[in-house]
């Protein structure tokens, strides 16, 4: 699975409605408002590189009241769900001792 974080600009009054439009787009799987020079975040995810190109200016950018788009291609995911793991190892605790009969 390839996934993209798309950092999108909109017009002025039409985010809300922005962000309803992207969340029809099936290769979009999350949309946050956010705070900063970005209005919405979209998490896209498609199968190939190649399925990227017909997302983001072939659906993204085409939607009204997007103003300016930034993509960001993800190499790696790390969670903190995996970080959790990494760093408990050899933190296990040891299995009871079994009595001696």
């Amino acid at each position: 699975m390839i996934t993209a974080i798309v950092l999108i600009q909109t017009a002025r009054g039409s985010t809300p409605d922005v962000a309803q439009e992207l969340l029809d787009i099936p290769e979009v799987s999350e949309v946050y408002s956010v705070a900063g020079e970005y209005d919405l975040v979209a998490i896209l995810r498609v199968k190939e590189y190649s399925d990227m190109a017909e997302v983001v200016p072939g659906k993204l950018q085409r939607l009204q009241g997007i103003a300016r788009t930034e993509t960001l291609m993800a190499f790696q995911c790390f969670s903190r769900h995996d970080l959790d793991r990494l760093f408990a190892i050899g933190m296990e605790e040891d299995p009871p001792a079994e009595a001696d009969s």
